[in-house]
């Protein structure tokens, strides 16, 4: 009887709405965690999420019998939910429509990793908005500025 083997990795990225600095550094860690714990019960794995103020990384093996934008609508939903309920974020909190998702071969994933690791160091030196148009250019995505987030390139970290 023959299985089924896949090797599938995604960056998915995506904003808070209207960039707001709504991630406080003081619960932001826990709340990654618990975004990789909602990933896994999605029935994907998680690698890494992290992110800062205004914006999530999450790299992700992705499960072949589930969806992209599943995942992507799914956890937008339950870790609104989550920052609500646990009052971490205003009443106000949710996240811009859409997402980036970008995929990547296994030679990829520590270096992948490591950058998402290493995001406030690297929004020291490139603005969200910089980060964003770059993936985008190299992974050779057509896109309109009209339909990319909400860029603020001020908010803090």
């Amino acid at each position: 009887m023959a299985n089924t083997y896949h090797q599938i990795y995604i960056q998915l990225i995506f904003a808070v709405k209207g960039r707001q600095s709504l991630l406080k550094r003081e619960f932001r860690q826990d709340f990654f965690k618990v975004m990789a714990s909602m990933i896994q019960d999605l029935g994907h794995k998680s690698i890494i999420v992290n992110g800062v103020a205004d914006h999530v990384h999450c790299f992700v093996g992705l499960n072949p019998d589930k969806t992209i934008s599943d995942l992507a609508e799914k956890l937008k939903t339950s870790s609104n939910h989550f920052l609500k309920d646990k009052k971490w974020a205003d009443g106000n909190f949710s996240w811009q429509k859409g997402y980036g998702a970008f995929s990547y071969s296994k030679s990829h994933v520590q270096k992948v990793y490591e950058y998402i690791l290493n995001q406030e160091a690297h929004h020291q030196k490139m603005t969200f908005k910089q980060e964003y148009i770059s993936l985008l250019k190299k992974f050779e995505i057509e896109f309109k500025d009209e339909y990319l987030f909400e860029f603020l390139d001020d908010v803090p970290l």
